[in-house]
Formats: C-alpha cells, sequence, structure tokens
C-alpha cells in the first residue's frame, strides 16, 4: 500500500473527520454538487447554450408543479425560454471552475509572497508586504477593466469572449491573494522561532528545505480555512 495513503488512514485528520457527522453530512453535500457541476451535459435537462433547443414560446413559464398544462420544465424558464434548472447545473460547473481556479492562483501567490516575507524578515518583508498594500489600495472594479485591457490587446476583441473564463480566474486571484499573503506571514513568524525550526539549522539543513518542507505545513491550517470563504466569494 501506498506510504502516503498509509499515513493519510492514521492520521488525526481523517479520525476526526470520521466522528464529526457534520463535517461527514457537508462534504456529501460538497461532492454532489461537484459530481452535478462536473457532469452538467449529462445531468441537465436542457442545454441553454444551445440555440435549437431554446424556444422564445416557452418564455416565463412556471414550474412543473405550478403550469396548469403540465409543462416539462421542472423550475419553470427565464424571460428567454431557456430552462432555470439546466441554467442552474451550467452555472454551478461554471462557478466550480471560477471559484477553484482563482482560489488556487491567488493562494499560490499568496502562500509563497507570505513565506517569504514572514521568515526572511528585513528588507525583503518590507518590500512584499507594501506591494500587498499597494494591491488592497487598488479598487477591485480597477483590476478588472486593467486586466481586461491587456486580454484585449494581446488576444484581440474576437477572442476576448471565448476567454472570459480565464479572465475572470486571473483577475480574481490576483486582486485577491493579499488575503493569503498577510495570513501565511503572521503563522510563519510565529512558527519560524519554535524548537523545530531551530533544530533543523542546528542538524545543517538549507533554509529553502526549512520554509518549505517544515515551516509551510504548520501554516496550512489557516490557508484552508481563508480557502472555503474565498471559493463561495470568487464564485
Amino acid at each position: 500500500m501506498n506510504p502516503f495513503w498509509q499515513r493519510f488512514k492514521a492520521s488525526y485528520l481523517l479520525y476526526s473527520f470520521r466522528q464529526d457527522r457534520t463535517a461527514i453530512f457537508s462534504f456529501v453535500v460538497l461532492l454532489a454538487l461537484l459530481v452535478t457541476g462536473l457532469l452538467a451535459p449529462l445531468i441537465a435537462p436542457h442545454d441553454p447554450y444551445d440555440p435549437a433547443s431554446i424556444d422564445i414560446m416557452n418564455a416565463e413559464l412556471p414550474p412543473a408543479w405550478m403550469a396548469e398544462d403540465g409543462s416539462g420544465f421542472f423550475l419553470g424558464t427565464d424571460n428567454q425560454g431557456r430552462d432555470l434548472l439546466s441554467t442552474m447545473i451550467y452555472g454551478l460547473r461554471l462557478s466550480i471552475l471560477i471559484g477553484c481556479g482563482a482560489v488556487m492562483l491567488q493562494g499560490a501567490i499568496g502562500v509563497i509572497v507570505g513565506l517569504l516575507a514572514g521568515y526572511l524578515g528585513g528588507k525583503i518583508d518590507a518590500v512584499l508586504m507594501r506591494i500587498a498594500d499597494i494591491q488592497l489600495s487598488f479598487p477591485y472594479l480597477m483590476v478588472a477593466i486593467f486586466i481586461s485591457a491587456i486580454f484585449q490587446v494581446a488576444f484581440g476583441i474576437g477572442r476576448y469572449e471565448a476567454l472570459a473564463v480565464p479572465l475572470l480566474v486571473v483577475i480574481i486571484g490576483l486582486a485577491e491573494w493579499p488575503v493569503y499573503a498577510r495570513t501565511v506571514r503572521a503563522s510563519v513568524m510565529g512558527e519560524k522561532n519554535k524548537e523545530y525550526v531551530e533544530a533543523a539549522r542546528v542538524i545543517g539543513l538549507s533554509r529553502w528545505r526549512i520554509m518549505f518542507r517544515h515551516v509551510l505545513p504548520n501554516t496550512m491550517t489557516s490557508v484552508l480555512v481563508i480557502s472555503t470563504i474565498q471559493v463561495a466569494n470568487a464564485s
């Protein structure tokens, strides 16, 4: 058996998860939403992006249980005749892609910046945190307009619509990374003077190995908590 899987099975994380019914129920709901979103083309009754499946005569129909003629639209339709249930399922997939992609980008940038600033300190800390302060001072819409203009120049207006999802991921990721950087920096500053870090220095481990193999894993708890919130915000 894989050593990593063996350690995971014996970990306190898995044990505590099994003992928490709320966590198990939440995980089941999350898994169901992920599967529904990723399998949208197979689960959704209609394709809201296919003009052939949209009839303007079906606009603003009530839900199936309220329709007198037994309409086949479970949640009804919008003002363009699109099935609301199918639109929600496809929208769920899009929200998952944008939310997870943006959090991965902002987390990667913020964790590295916060780790370097907190562990190295000094001028590096001052410069990186001032960059984070400058980033936070820009309004979110200004960042969106600036990056959108760059995308239009780089890829042309014709492909701009096709690149809407990557654009949103980049905008949200670049706008929110200071949240991770500040949190990780504070955690690293509390960890770097502990005994296990001093022991790693004594036995001759390099600075980068100590940072990424010993200090960083002990700061991931706060990162995971922030990520759950940021996925909802990004979506």
